[in-house]
């Protein structure tokens, strides 16, 4: 539960860091819309992004892997969808915006840790 939480929490980051430098992601609803967010874009990473991956294989494949920042984005504006209180304007800005909560929470990661113990 202690990681799920400290998770939610570098996601919240990386969803405020993109709103501060990337135009057309806006948090008008505060700390309280992106802690929300960040739980919402754990649950929709979780459950609708490996469907959405299995169906977008064969662009991924040929594209090799750079389809996927389509998928992130989208991932992304289904949770501005979702939540009133977080806006991603557009494909560019949902792209820009995934790419710095992935480097956010994989500095986070790095930092923290994953929980399991190395040998």
């Amino acid at each position: 539960m202690i990681r799920f939480i400290v998770r939610a929490l570098i996601a919240a980051l990386g969803l405020w860091l993109a709103s501060r430098i990337v135009p057309g992601i806006r948090v008008p609803g505060g700390w309280t819309s992106l802690l929300v967010a960040a739980v919402l874009l754990g649950v929709v990473n979780a459950v609708v992004r490996p469907v959405v991956v299995m169906l977008t294989l064969p662009a991924t494949v040929v594209t090799l892997g750079l389809f996927l920042l389509v998928v992130n984005a989208a991932m992304l504006g289904l949770v501005g969808w979702l939540l009133r209180g977080f806006a991603v304007d557009g494909l560019w800005a949902g792209i820009f915006g995934s790419v710095v909560v992935g480097v956010v929470s994989w500095l986070g990661h790095l930092v923290v840790g994953d929980g399991r113990e190395r040998r």
